[in-house]
């Protein structure tokens, strides 16, 4: 069992009071090599950034329970963080629950953070008709004891979470809830964020009985608009009922890896991007290195903007009788990434210093190191470990790019373990010498451009791509760690989905998405699109344009689409249309298409692939069993788009293997249950959705032949990238235009 003291209002409450303080979440990887080299990034991180505490998410309905519990342990245990484990309530039965706190107090974890998380998907909380309107506002209503119901259905709201915590483990767990300086996204009903729909004063009785039923701290929804922040904190500080005069606020950031991750961010929470920012990262925003440099400028500002602003510490009703409300602190969504974050909290200065006892003196760690890489300037000094700051302390020069830095250290981990091969987003290793003598045998930290192998594996999510990525990469996949999620809201996805209830139904909803009638079906990357097969602002992306056609002649076909990318010979990486990354450089592209098809269609397709892409062609195919077939080994890798810049070694962001397809087949078919879950469970587009792709009596583990029943799902790559037409061709696609 953890000490006492590692409540995190404790940890607080012993700063100093004008030190601040910051916080990282983290998510458990999609995959083994992920999760390993998650845990060597968490080594490195916990030594050289020191954060109060760390956060670990709890996937929608207890998806990711196990892996949740283990990667929570690996930072109470492991690494000696003091550590918040997220528990949504909705959708779970109250024994998952009872084991996962049980669990948490078996392995020292004192926090959780207490969270509603998906709308309730139980009959009893929606109403039975067709619209399917939801029967409850977003929160539940303020103070209002509900009757216990069954034990599947018990949770409906965050606060009933708090009030089970507390009424069966008293004050054991230290237990922080969620606010919305913008407005909770439920309270928004159109697809314009900050446009007034959401309100955060009409969330604000819920948040005073979330608090008044035992809360301890409050972690905020992400948010770019700081004066919005600002306001909420002062609202909440003089609220007459006095609850938050003392409560500890922490500001939720997240910073921005790339262009299209920030514009889903901001669809998926609502949350509003200031135009200035919109401004500067639009001319960049084919660029990943530009972008993330310009994300790094964009965060520091809005942490010294909160920094600068003296915090209100007595509200109305009132005191901060232990002075929790005079710390200011952070608390960064990370995407399990650690190189932005890292650059705002160093030039942000809040990173604590070292307090470890077990130097020489009592002295603190401090390692500064000298740069010398294509982008930085050469003999530039950086020391990230030090004693307590100075005004005098070393700063980062503006020329450093923090796209291509990261923190590296000596730690000889599970990264020796991972597999050999060099990742596929290796960076030119960096001249690394050290400019202070370091104190006897310590960690070597440094902030550098990829220092020998833990340098190179460092830089593998340098271009995180979703589930397209390196699969070994602790970021792979989902942009947050929550699971799979619809593009759209419930109402605005009912809206322009309709209420399908046949094949015809389900092709018509595709072929409007690629249309350009609606913003996205429920695999698009997000309703503003970001490249491939996802729509944005009513349309295909502008690559995908090149291929509307086979792609329209798919979908009539029922072969209906959610990821593709044409070919590309050698296109300018400033292209509007199929650049990326640095201005100067050269891309390329293997021609792709991710689809759904009738599993008794499968066999045939399969042998025309045979005959007509032999040699050219890789495939694979999953069904609901999470079984995988692929004319091609397990450890085998495609590299479908890469590119050659001025100063960099070949980079590939995009990648289709046997793990990242097997890893994202679940969630694929998963997301045809969240469909269904928009409707209520009796009526017939729940049933049908429900039933279509799996059938009735489908066979698991063979490939699927006629008269089986339900859909498989297909990725189908052409490697002639000079060809054009090849894919389209071996499918026996017309392709008239």
């Amino acid at each position: 069992m953890s000490a006492p003291d590692d409540k995190i209002t404790t940890k607080i409450a012993s700063l100093p009071p004008s030190q601040p303080f910051f916080s990282l979440e983290f998510f458990p990887p999609k995959t083994a090599p992920g999760r390993e080299n998650l845990h060597a990034r968490l080594a490195r991180m916990a030594r050289g950034l020191r954060p109060l505490f760390v956060t670990v998410t709890w996937g929608a309905g207890g998806s990711t329970a196990q892996k949740s519990l283990a990667l929570a342990e690996v930072c109470r245990r492991q690494l000696g963080l003091t550590t918040c484990l997220h528990l949504t309530c909705t959708n779970m039965s109250r024994a998952v629950l009872d084991e996962a706190l049980a669990q948490a107090r078996e392995i020292g974890v004192r926090n959780i953070l207490a969270l509603r998380g998906d709308p309730p998907r139980n009959d009893e909380y929606k109403e039975e008709d067709e619209e399917g309107e939801v029967g409850r506002g977003a929160n539940g209503p303020a103070g209002e004891e509900r009757e216990e119901e069954e034990e599947d259905v018990a949770f409906v709201y965050a606060i009933d979470l708090v009030r089970y915590i507390r009424k069966h483990h008293d004050e054991y767990f230290c237990i922080g809830v969620a606010a919305y300086p913008e407005g909770h996204v439920d309270g928004s009903i159109t697809t314009t964020p900050g446009d007034g729909t959401q309100d955060p004063a009409r969330d604000l009785p819920y948040l005073v009985e979330k608090v008044k039923a035992g809360a301890d701290f409050i972690l905020t929804q992400l948010f770019y608009t700081v004066d919005a922040y600002l306001s909420f904190e002062r609202r909440l500080r003089e609220h007459e009922s006095g609850v938050f005069a003392s409560i500890p606020i922490i500001p939720g950031l997240m910073p921005i890896q790339s262009y299209q991750t920030l514009r889903r961010t901001a669809k998926l929470s609502n949350a509003m991007v200031p135009k200035h920012v919109y401004d500067q990262l639009e001319p960049i925003k084919g660029d990943d290195e530009a972008v993330k440099t310009a994300g790094v400028d964009i965060l520091v500002d809005i942490v010294e903007r909160i920094k600068s602003e003296p915090p209100v510490v007595r509200g109305a009703g009132g005191v901060d009788t232990i002075g929790l409300a005079t710390r200011r602190g952070f608390h960064f969504y990370t995407l399990n990434l650690e190189k932005a974050v890292a650059f705002v909290l160093e030039r942000s200065d809040l990173i604590p210093p070292d307090d470890s006892s077990d130097r020489p003196d009592g002295e603190s760690e401090e390692v500064a190191i000298v740069v010398e890489g294509p982008n930085t300037a050469p003999g530039t000094t950086i020391t990230i470990n030090r004693a307590p700051h100075t005004e005098g302390r070393t700063r980062r020069a503006s020329s450093i790019d923090p796209h291509n830095s990261v923190i590296v250290e000596d730690i000889r981990s599970e990264l020796l373990q991972a597999r050999s091969r060099d990742p596929a987003n290796s960076l030119s290793p960096a001249k690394i010498k050290p400019a202070v003598s370091p104190t006897p045998n310590p960690p070597t930290i440094a902030i550098s451009e990829g220092e020998g192998s833990l340098g190179r594996a460092a830089t593998w999510d340098d271009f995180p791509n979703g589930r397209f990525g390196d699969s070994r990469s602790p970021a792979f996949g989902e942009i947050d760690g929550y699971g799979p999620s619809l593009p759209l809201p419930p109402q605005q996805a009912i809206t322009h989905w309709g209420y399908p209830t046949s094949t015809s139904d389900i092709t018509s909803i595709f072929l409007k998405c690629v249309d350009g009638q609606i913003p996205a079906v429920a695999w698009s990357a997000s309703a503003e699109g970001s490249g491939g097969n996802a729509p944005g602002g009513g349309g295909l992306s502008a690559e995908s344009n090149r291929i509307k056609h086979w792609l329209r002649e798919m979908n009539a076909r029922g072969w209906w689409t959610i990821a593709s990318q044409p070919a590309v010979n050698a296109g300018k990486s400033d292209n509007s249309e199929v650049g990326w990354g640095p201005k100067g450089g050269w891309v390329w592209q293997k021609a792709f298409v991710e689809f759904w098809m009738p599993r008794g269609e499968w066999a045939g397709l399969r042998e025309r692939l045979e005959r007509e892409g032999s040699g050219e062609v890789s495939w694979y195919m999953g069904d609901c069993n999470s079984t995988v077939h692929s004319n091609h080994p397990e450890n085998a890798v495609n590299a479908v788009t890469w590119g050659c810049f001025p100063g960099k070694e070949i980079l590939t962001p995009t990648i289709i293997e046997h793990a990242s397809f097997r890893a994202w087949l679940d969630e694929a078919f998963a997301l045809w249950d969240q469909w269904a879950a928009l409707y209520p469970r009796r009526s017939a587009t729940a049933k049908f959705l429900r039933e279509l792709v799996r059938g009735r009596g489908a066979g698991g583990g063979r490939e699927g032949g006629e008269g089986e029943g339900g859909y498989v799902l297909v990725n189908v790559i052409h490697h002639g990238y000079v060809d054009e037409e090849g894919l389209w061709r071996c499918l026996g696609l017309k392709g008239g235009k």
